[in-house]
This record gives C-alpha cells, sequence and structure tokens, in this order.
C-alpha cells in the first residue's frame, strides 16, 4: 500500500514507458530510463479504469509459441480445402486472408502460407492461464470470449501502488514473457470506446481513448462501426440517411426513437461515445461447440458418424479444460445448398463426457440422415455450469464415465494419438 502523498503525485501523470513504467515527459522520443520508443500518453491517462484486452491472432499466435520453426511465415488456423479459416497470423493477414474466409481463397491469396489444424483444448488451456492473470489484477472481468476480456480496475490504485494504465502496461509485459503471446490493451472511459481502442495499435498495442476523443474519431466511421450494425440494419439505416456514424451524431435523439425506437437511442449515444453498461464479472460462456466443413458433400451415415466423435471429442476437451458440463446437446446440420437444419436434446443429468454427448447428437443424426448431402456438421453443449458433475446415474454411466477420464489421463501423459477409440480411426497415418 502507498502513502496519501504518493498517490495524489499519480494524479498529474500523462505519460509513462510501457517496457519499464517510468514516467515519460510530455516532448520525450523515448524512455530517459531504459531507451524504449513505447511512451503511452493521454490527457486523461491517469483517470481511466477500464479496459477491454484482446489477445493478438490467438490461436496462430500460440502455435507459434510452440513451433518456432514457423515463427516468421505466414500462418493459418484452419483445415480443408472447403473448411473456413479459425484464425490467421499477422503476416498471413498482409495477403488479405481474414477470419471465416473460406480455406480455398485464403491459400489462393497465400499459397505459402503453413497450415495448422485448430487445436481447441491447448487454447482453452492458454486462455484460462490469461484469465488467471487478468483476476490478479481485479475481480472486476468479464470474459468476452477464450482471448479477450473487459476489466474494471477502478479502486485498485492502492492495492497495485500505481495507476490502472501502468497495472495494464506490466500485465501484458508479464503475460509475453510468462505465457509466450502478446495483447493489445485498450483503455477508456467505458466499454464500447475500450474495445475500439484496443484495436488502434495491434499487435502488441496499448491505446488510450477518452470521451472527448471520441465524437471526433468515430465521426468518419460507417455506421456499421457500431457494435450490433450488421449489413442488414446498415443497409436500413442507409436508406433512412444514416451511412456514416457523422450522420447519427447530426440526428436529434428523439427524432431517431420515433424512427427506431429503442435502437434508435442506443445509436446516438454510442455514436457519441455514450456507454453505460458495466463490467460483470460472473458473464460465462453460454455454449461450447465444433463444427466442419467437409471437403466433398456427404450423404452416408457412417462418415458422417466419424466426423461427429471427433468433433464431441473436441467439446469434450473445452469442457474439461474449462471444469464445466452442461445439459443441452446441440447438432448442427448445413445442406448442399446452405440451409442449416438445427437439433437439440436436453439431459436429465449435465455432462463434459465425449460418450454422452457424441451418444445423443448420433441418435439426432439418424433421424436427418434420408439421402441429403451435407457439407457442414458440428456439435455443442449450452446450458453450462462449473463443475465436472457426475454421470453415473447407472452402472453403464459409471463404467463410460471411468473409462473415458482413465483415456483422457493416458492421453495427457503420451499425447492425444496414443488413444483412439475404433469409431475415429481411419487407417494409418498417410504421408504428408
Amino acid at each position: 500500500m502507498i502513502v496519501q502523498s504518493q498517490c495524489d503525485s499519480l494524479h498529474h501523470l500523462t505519460g509513462f514507458c510501457r517496457d519499464c513504467l517510468s514516467d515519460a515527459p510530455d516532448k520525450a522520443l523515448r524512455c530517459a530510463e531504459c531507451g524504449s520508443p513505447r511512451l503511452v500518453r493521454h490527457p486523461a491517462l491517469n483517470q481511466l479504469a477500464l479496459a477491454h484486452i484482446d489477445c493478438d491472432a490467438f490461436y496462430a499466435t500460440v502455435e507459434k509459441r510452440d513451433n518456432p520453426d514457423i515463427a516468421d511465415k505466414p500462418v493459418i488456423i484452419g483445415g480443408g480445402k472447403r473448411g473456413v479459416v479459425s484464425a490467421a497470423c499477422y503476416i498471413a493477414r498482409t495477403y488479405g486472408v481474414r477470419s471465416a474466409m473460406p480455406m480455398f481463397k485464403a491459400l489462393d491469396l497465400c499459397p505459402h502460407a503453413v497450415v495448422v489444424r485448430p487445436d481447441m483444448a491447448k487454447y482453452v488451456r492458454v486462455g484460462r492461464e490469461v484469465r488467471q492473470a487478468m483476476m490478479a489484477l481485479t475481480p472486476l472481468v468479464e470474459p468476452l470470449s477464450i482471448d479477450e476480456a473487459f476489466l474494471d480496475l477502478s479502486g485498485t490504485e492502492r492495492v497495485h501502488g500505481m495507476i490502472p494504465a501502468k497495472v495494464l502496461a506490466r500485465f501484458a509485459t508479464s503475460v509475453e514473457r510468462s505465457i509466450g503471446i502478446t495483447v493489445s490493451v485498450g483503455l477508456s472511459v467505458n466499454k464500447f470506446l475500450a474495445k475500439i481502442a484496443s484495436d488502434l495499435d495491434k499487435p502488441r498495442g496499448f491505446a488510450v481513448l477518452g470521451q472527448d476523443d471520441a465524437r471526433v474519431m468515430l465521426a468518419d466511421k460507417p455506421v456499421g462501426f457500431i457494435y450490433g450494425v450488421g449489413p442488414a440494419s446498415q443497409e436500413k439505416l442507409a436508406q433512412r440517411g444514416f451511412r456514416l456514424i457523422s450522420d447519427l451524431q447530426r440526428a436529434d435523439e428523439t427524432e431517431l426513437m420515433k424512427q427506431l425506437g429503442s435502437e434508435g437511442r442506443r445509436l446516438w449515444r454510442l455514436a457519441r461515445g455514450i456507454d453505460d453498461r458495466k463490467v460483470v464479472a460472473d458473464r460465462d460462456a453460454k455454449t461450447i461447440s465444433s463444427e466442419t466443413t467437409f471437403e466433398n458433400d456427404i450423404r452416408d451415415f457412417a462418415t458422417m458418424e466419424r466426423v461427429l466423435w471427433r468433433l464431441c471429442e473436441k467439446v469434450s476437451a473445452r469442457l474439461k479444460s474449462g471444469d464445466l458440463c452442461g445439459s443441452t446437446i446441440t447438432l448442427k446440420l448445413k445442406t448442399a445448398d446452405f440451409r442449416q437444419r438445427t437439433r437439440s436434446q436436453s439431459l436429465s443429468t449435465p455432462t463434459q463426457l465425449a460418450t454422452k454427448i457424441f451418444a445423443t447428437v448420433r441418435e439426432m443424426l439418424t433421424r436427418e440422415i434420408d439421402g441429403t448431402a451435407f457439407r457442414l456438421i458440428g456439435a455443442g453443449v449450452s446450458a453450462l455450469k462449473p463443475g465436472a458433475q457426475s454421470d453415473d446415474s447407472d452402472l453403464l454411466d459409471r463404467r463410460s464415465a471411468h473409462a473415458e477420464r482413465a483415456m483422457d489421463d493416458v492421453r495427457k501423459k503420451f499425447g492425444n494419438a496414443s488413444l483412439i477409440r475404433g469409431i475415429a480411426y481411419d487407417g494409418p497415418p498417410k504421408a504428408e
């Protein structure tokens, strides 16, 4: 804990070094202590405590950490020519590769990219390490996904002995050194502006956006820049004369509400950088799922069954890594003509076991096999709650649970390929 005079002195700080945390004079180009050019400056620097932290190209960065041979190469996380890109490193992005892009298009843009199949269980483990480090800063951590979260550091100045901005800079350096990945930090007065700020200086970024900066910074952005405004909403707003955020800024709030109801008020406020949402610490993931797009359309049950088992194993691994279980099981299918089918079933007892998830979605799949050609299949678990939950309603369930957890122990010790269930076996490995 620091004394009051030390606290008071912090309230005059307008700049510091991100690497050594030394205070930086207004006109300095480099840190006087360590020589780093990574200086942070903003007039409201010592008044801001709400941050958005985003891991940089998370999946790809984890893979590069674990395989230094690909550190300087373009890396795409995904698989199969008819699959989609799960993530792309910043080198691959310079070629135009983006998340959710079809793999064939990504490889056309960057044919020399290294393609890595996603390992969700590993990403969940690393994400939990980052999350634990966040929790050491403040109990007010609101996860948005596996690799990003909002944090509210209000009132933590005395605990950490420094303003929130310095705490966040120290956090970013610590994550890079101890976990081996990089993060970008956005610091502002509210969630909306903090999330915008975290995208301004990627990767390894640290951007500060004050309330006074918001209106000018937002003015020339399209209305789709505001979260929740998708292509359809963007088109409807354009028809009413709202193409840029500056158009919303010039509008009368009452008139917007007449035209758009409560959404009009939301847009009017966000266009001015006003956002009253609080950081909610107990926000949890609502669904854990995995899906894949086939190389060629598939009609036969046996092939889809094998793929479905692998997806259930991935979902189970993520549940186990997150110490979660769920009671609603969902099957997702997409036909060759892009029509989606979603089927769900609730269990009497929540589970995290691959065998139980698979048994449920397999039963649903049998009812969908009618000669239709499918291009995508997925499995998911929702209605999540903490803990493993015991799957021991009868003797068969107990034996199945014990067997699966024994297999998990073997895989942890000898690797994922050490044990393969018969349904997942496609023959010996093929030469690459």
